[in-house]
């Protein structure tokens, strides 16, 4: 009896140490990161949200250079720098639906790899065709929609993966590679740009975007959760079956419509300042360091 005893006590599962064990109250194993895990994952989608805003911010920071170069007006240099955006909104709820589905750090991946590589080949796409214009419209377009799922992504894999207690800390240190990588952008594609043309800023983006991706695939996944399903990624994309969603009673309570009002300013404001600031001190002091425009308004973001 006693011996039957101590057996049914060494299969009572871990309560209250579930964090060493890897397991939850019912004995099910534990989705989420261990600490080493965590701070591994932290840094690397730290460098990623970096390298994602230098890519973004490329394009504002040539589009002097680029107007001059291929005859734009502001109109048209506006075009090319609002089609951004026309992508960027297309995708965000479908990024966090297929994420959900098949794993935000592939979704993640998945566009990291296509937006380094388009823009690594933005300028060669000027060889292509004289329509200038119409090119880095699309590719731009191209890249709004590529990019559009990575904070959904971020978010379900966080989700799915951090704790709650450490939850806000993890998304707020990923979230300052925005204001790294436009720090990053701002004083090396600046000199870049100085040193090399316009042309090298997209090769230099582009190409880290790349090796960032080939770094995660190679060191940080195992090649078990590389691996995408067809009927994964197809339901993925189909929000038929998705579980429904009380839409009427969230749009009825106050503070989803502060959020919408909050994120729609913050949203305008940061994203006027990020693609015109570099046009508009490039006009009004013509003759100062290009970098110490692009790095000094984003060095006062980090600490906040």
């Amino acid at each position: 009896s006693l011996h039957h005893h101590n057996h049914h006590y060494h299969q009572q599962p871990p309560v209250k140490n579930t964090y060493k064990e890897g397991t939850k109250k019912d004995g099910t194993v534990d989705s989420y990161w261990t600490r080493p895990e965590s701070r591994i994952w932290t840094v690397m989608l730290l460098l990623g949200t970096c390298l994602l805003y230098c890519a973004r911010v490329t394009m504002p920071i040539c589009a002097v250079a680029m107007s001059s170069h291929f005859d734009w007006d502001k109109k048209q240099s506006g075009i090319v720098l609002s089609s951004f955006f026309w992508g960027y909104c297309l995708t965000q709820i479908i990024g966090g639906h297929l994420s959900d589905r098949i794993g935000g750090e592939k979704v993640l991946l998945l566009s990291a790899s296509a937006w380094g590589f388009i823009t690594a080949i933005t300028p060669l796409l000027t060889y292509i065709s004289s329509a200038h214009l119409i090119f880095m419209t699309i590719a731009r377009f191209l890249m709004g929609l590529l990019q559009g799922v990575y904070f959904p992504a971020l978010a379900s894999l966080f989700s799915q993966k951090v704790r709650e207690s450490e939850r806000a800390f993890t998304c707020s240190t990923v979230g300052t590679g925005s204001q790294f990588g436009t720090l990053v952008i701002g004083g090396a594609g600046s000199l870049l740009l100085d040193w090399y043309g316009w042309e090298s800023v997209f090769y230099f983006s582009g190409l880290l975007t790349l090796i960032w991706v080939y770094c995660m695939c190679k060191y940080i996944l195992n090649e078990k959760e590389l691996i995408i399903r067809l009927e994964h990624l197809a339901k993925g994309l189909s929000l038929s079956k998705q579980t429904k969603v009380p839409w009427k009673q969230l749009f009825k309570k106050a503070p989803i419509w502060a959020v919408i009002v909050a994120q729609l300013s913050m949203g305008s404001t940061f994203f006027t300042l990020l693609s015109w600031l570099p046009t508009f001190f490039k006009d009004t002091f013509p003759e100062s360091k290009g970098w110490v425009f692009n790095v000094v308004p984003w060095l006062v973001a980090i600490p906040t």
